[in-house]
């Protein structure tokens, strides 16, 4: 699709003036870097300079054309300005290797770290001014969808829902539509189509229709062709498909996977497990100071051992042994019965730590074993998950990451007991969605939402 700053007849005219205004930031941050160590590239500062803005250039082209709406949403920015960073440090250094010129580690420290932050800075300002251009009723693109199916109606809805991604949906093309339709926005049968993309000059076609209307689809190409306009089509996959999916080929045969798994990226893997392994290090050479006085605490509230050790399922279904302060009297029931609000079976101490999710914090063992992650789904004892996999759609997909301390759907609300099949099936929903959606500041985004959650105390952490 057309990059997220391209919309309508002066759009590239927006794309190139970002360019240029990146370029003009680049200046200013390379400049504050480097104010009070001009000595350091006084040889040779025009190369300096001129290398700066070279090893920009594809950058800015790389993030102004960028073909993912969600670019425009804060996760995306800030995960594009990285990558962008990196790739200038990759270019420029080398190209300041090549030339010959030398500069300190440190200078190249300050300058990619102002770079960071200025960058993301503006980047935050032009998507303002972006949306806000386009709520004003410019920059968009003229849309029309060939199709008044279920699909054609969620893709309207998908187009309206932001005026920010810079869509004008004109109207549907098709059958005459039946049951609840919007009838003020159809336009008529395919046969007046060509005339109104002429008339109302359209940008982008959206086709729904099904496969075996063959001749449809072929007269829909080819108005779009006629007009040089931009053409989509969507696969009717809306009442089974519900998820973003990625399209790759075998030969000229496109294929498409109806799940998308960012983790399935080497880059990504390793991103997230060294987190872990940081995160979880820190956390356990700090944990004396919480450790001893709990495991105390413990002691002293009931015989038994400390640690309370479970079966669980992990990561494509392998069991492993889940770690936790124990919170109840040693009972038979500890791997069958989920704890309930009034559970006798806890301890004084276990409500506390419950509640402030303290009793979870063993489990850095397992994340720097590699059984777990610090985010992730939460891990179910084997008894759950026999039972739930046959009842809930898509239970075992939340195991095709590893599981976590913390996850999207606990800090959603759905943790605790589940004492209804919604419940559950609601924790499942958001996992998959975390599964499908996962980036690095998200991960982030929950470890904060976790720990102001575990300080304001839950409701359903019992």
């Amino acid at each position: 699709m057309a990059g997220v700053y391209q919309r309508g007849r002066y759009g590239r005219y927006l794309h190139i003036l970002l360019g240029v205004a990146d370029l003009v930031v680049l200046n200013i941050v390379f400049y504050m870097a480097t104010f009070f160590d001009a000595a350091l590239v006084a040889d040779r500062p025009r190369t300096v300079w001129l290398l700066a803005n070279l090893a920009l250039l594809p950058i800015t082209k790389w993030l102004q054309t960028s073909n993912n709406q969600r670019s425009l949403q804060m996760q995306y920015l800030i995960s594009n300005t990285l990558k962008g960073l990196g790739l200038h440090a990759l270019l420029f250094i080398v190209a300041m290797t090549f030339v010959g010129i030398d500069i300190e580690w440190w200078v190249y420290l300050k300058f990619y770290f102002t770079f960071l932050w200025i960058f993301l800075i503006w980047g935050i300002v032009s998507r303002l001014l972006v949306k806000r251009l386009r709520r004003s009723g410019y920059n968009f693109s003229r849309v029309a969808i060939m199709g008044t199916n279920p699909t054609a109606l969620r893709l309207g809805h998908e187009l309206n829902n932001d005026s920010a991604f810079g869509y004008k949906l004109l109207g549907y093309f098709g059958e005459k539509p039946k049951g609840e339709f919007p009838m003020e926005e159809y336009r008529g049968t395919i046969d007046q189509f060509a005339d109104f993309v002429k008339l109302h000059k359209v940008d982008e076609i959206f086709c729904t229709l099904s496969g075996e209307k063959e001749e449809e689809i072929k007269h829909t190409i080819e108005v779009s062709d006629d007009n040089m306009v931009r053409f989509y089509y969507i696969p009717q996959l809306g009442r089974y498909v519900t998820r973003s999916f990625e399209l790759s080929s075998i030969g000229p045969l496109p294929i498409m996977g109806v799940r998308h798994n960012p983790l399935t990226r080497m880059s990504n893997r390793i991103l997230k497990r060294s987190f872990d392994i940081i995160f979880s290090t820190v956390c356990l050479i700090c944990s004396p100071i919480i450790f001893i006085p709990v495991a105390i605490a413990i002691k002293l509230s009931s015989p038994g051992p400390i640690f309370f050790k479970q079966k669980r399922t992990g990561y494509k279904g392998k069991e492993f042994d889940c770690y936790k302060f124990r919170t109840m009297k040693v009972n038979s029931q500890a791997d069958s019965m989920q704890a309930t609000k009034d559970d006798p079976r806890k301890t004084r101490i276990g409500n506390f730590l419950r509640k402030t999710s303290i009793d979870e914090l063993p489990q850095f063992i397992n994340v720097l074993k590699g059984d777990m992650s610090v985010v992730g789904p939460r891990p179910h004892m084997l008894k759950h998950t026999a039972e739930y996999s046959a009842l809930i759609d898509k239970y075992m997909v939340r195991h095709l990451v590893k599981p976590g301390i913390t996850g999207w759907a606990q800090v959603n609300g759905f943790r605790g007991q589940t004492e209804e099949l919604w419940q559950m099936e609601g924790r499942v929903a958001h996992d998959v969605w975390y599964i499908e959606h996962w980036t690095f500041f998200l991960d982030m985004k929950i470890i904060v939402r976790t720990v102001t959650n575990a300080l304001k105390g839950e409701k359903n952490a019992f």
